[in-house]
């Protein structure tokens, strides 16, 4: 994994500025992720400690999260032990992915509390767990290991803390050049796979890098050719010690970039192994935001809506099958009026029609060439009753015309709905996860959950998107129906200027200010073209008009409006550009 021993040497060295400072709050917005408020000499800032079996890292955040109404049992605990409390000590565990954080804080009695958190960053089975130092005894883990999971390892209340068990690697910052080389060449493995193998806190990553650097010191292709013949000591000890060395003196380039298979990874330290779009920054919290980015929010939102996806994808099936036999209906009532002039013909030609014939072929006289036609009888019916088939016939079909057109309305209506939902789950958070249910639930599509339990009481306020232009205007985002109509018809005012993408689904935009520039503008319709459906398009069409313009059409879908005075304009969407707006996310 990219999250090595080297990365969390990293972080842990960026985390000593917060020694001192003190734990103003804590969230937990998920059942893996904490989020602590830190009040030190560097200010204020968000700590994200996430124990995600996919995604597990820490790092400082710029995001905004969504906390849940109530708060989990585990951040309960913690808030408990450790807010208001001052950070005394952040260490990492030899150079394995373990971080330990002292917190000292004074209990009800006036007493000074030490606790400690412990951060393990093991993939799946990565842990957040709070322990009483002084007696090894665990108060609480985000993630529970009962008996029954490992009879070895309990992470439960009560039981005493067991460290991970140990690897038996040696530290890569400890190791001598003669207890490398000598190590390395009683060994029989390949080079990477026995630096691997024996230094703890190295990745495939790193000892890939390590391998790759041995021909650029020696200037041929020794490693390259690892396969076929085996890199010396030497070599392998300066490539070591090239990566190494400023890693023991605390000195990083934190990077990301595409290696030869186009995968993007990261590093604390620079890789010769990035081919394409190398980036390098000033912290390594800011290389690790960057390349997590929603990564860990989307893979848990994909999770979340496999239901709901499944749900509207066999909804929209359904409404496009019924779409076609409406067309075929339709087609069929088309012809109305050929049984019209069947029944009429037969009418005036009975004394030609006997009963048993299976057709017969009478002239059109309502054509001008008196064309003959022939018409299809039932046998078994008289002429006159034949005649009156095709007038049932008729009126069946020109009764039908109108509830068709209403169906093929309805049904095109439902369709378009469910095509905006089905955008709207491609760019939802978890907050519009839930919200997109409440608003099924409230359509009748799906049965409440929560009709047979405690209900929770909700704010009649969904979340709200806020950006700020560049000329400091702010820009209201609606990410799904329940928020575009909370946005559009109670946030803005009547002068505020609304934008959507020209007859694609997509998110509601309000600019609120009556005085603002073309750069506020073309912002603005960038967030109306990156939220919808046409978000990897180029010239994506974007309307834009006033408020006052903006209307709901009664009894219509939530999330549907029409509008007028509209001027168009054309965008193609950049992510860059709205990431950089600076953006909020708030609870109306």
């Amino acid at each position: 994994m990219a999250l090595d021993g080297i990365v969390t040497r990293a972080i842990v060295h960026e985390l000593q500025g917060c020694k001192g400072g003190r734990i103003s709050k804590i969230h937990q917005p998920n059942g893996h992720d904490v989020v602590l408020t830190l009040r030190a000499q560097r200010g204020n800032s968000k700590l994200l400690i996430s124990a995600s079996p996919t995604y597990p890292r820490v790092h400082f955040t710029e995001k905004t999260f969504i906390n849940p109404t109530e708060a989990p049992m585990f951040c309960m605990l913690l808030r408990k032990h450790c807010e208001g409390a001052i950070i005394e000590e952040i260490r990492q565990i030899g150079m394995e992915r373990i971080i330990h954080i002292d917190v000292r804080q004074r209990d009800e009695l006036g007493d000074v509390s030490v606790k400690r958190i412990i951060i393990e960053l093991m993939g799946r089975h990565s842990n957040i767990v709070l322990v009483d130092p002084i007696t090894g005894t665990i108060l609480d883990g985000i993630h529970h290991v009962t008996p029954s999971i490992s009879s070895y390892r309990v992470i439960m209340p009560g039981f005493s803390y067991t460290e991970p068990p140990e690897q038996h690697k040696s530290n890569p910052l400890e190791v001598s050049s003669t207890e490398f080389q000598d190590s390395y060449t009683a060994a029989e493995e390949e080079a990477s796979r026995w630096l691997v193998n024996s230094f703890s806190g190295l990745s495939p990553l790193i000892a890939g890098e390590i391998t790759s650097r041995v021909s650029a010191i020696k200037g041929d292709d020794q490693a390259a050719s690892e396969g076929e013949v085996r890199i010396e000591a030497d070599a392998l000890w300066t490539a070591f010690e090239s990566v190494m060395g400023p890693v023991r003196d605390n000195s990083y380039t934190p990077v990301t970039g595409l290696n030869a298979k186009g995968k993007m990874i990261f590093s604390a330290v620079q890789l010769q192994s990035i081919q394409d779009a190398e980036k390098t920054y000033d912290t390594m919290s800011k290389c690790m935001e960057d390349y997590y980015g929603d990564k860990a929010e989307r893979d848990t939102v994909k999770q979340r809506v496999s239901d709901l996806l499944r749900f509207l994808q066999n909804e929209r099936s359904k409404n496009i099958k019924k779409l076609d036999n409406l067309n075929k209906d339709l087609l069929e009532a088309d012809d109305a009026d050929k049984f019209r002039l069947w029944g009429e013909l037969l009418f005036a030609s009975l004394h030609q029609v006997s009963k048993g014939d299976k057709s017969v072929e009478l002239v059109n006289f309502y054509d001008e060439d008196q064309a003959n036609i022939t018409i299809q009888l039932d046998p078994l019916l008289t002429p006159s009753d034949n005649a009156q088939r095709y007038f049932k016939r008729y009126n069946k079909y020109k009764n039908s015309l109108a509830v068709i057109h209403e169906q093929l309305g309805k049904t095109k209506d439902e369709i378009d709905y469910l095509d905006n939902l089905l955008q709207q789950l491609s760019i939802a958070s978890m907050n519009d996860i839930e919200e997109i249910r409440d608003e099924l639930v409230q359509q009748g599509y799906l049965r409440d959950r929560n009709k047979k339990g405690k209900k929770k009481k909700k704010s009649d306020r969904p979340t709200v998107h806020q950006f700020t232009s560049s000329e400091g205007i702010e820009l209201l985002v609606g990410k799904n129906n329940l928020q575009n109509e909370y946005v559009t018809n109670r946030l803005a005012s009547s002068n505020d200027t609304w934008l959507h993408t020209k007859d694609i689904p997509g998110s509601h935009v309000v600019i609120r200010s009556t005085d603002f520039g073309e750069a506020t503008l073309e912002e603005a319709a960038q967030l109306a073209a990156y939220f919808s459906q046409a978000k990897e398009s180029s010239s994506v069409p974007v309307d834009y008009t006033f408020i006052r313009h903006v209307r709901k059409p009664s009894g219509s879908k939530p999330g549907f409006v029409i509008y007028d005075h509209q001027k168009t304009l054309f965008v193609t969407p950049n992510e860059e550009l709205v990431k950089s707006l600076p953006s909020t996310i708030k609870n109306g």
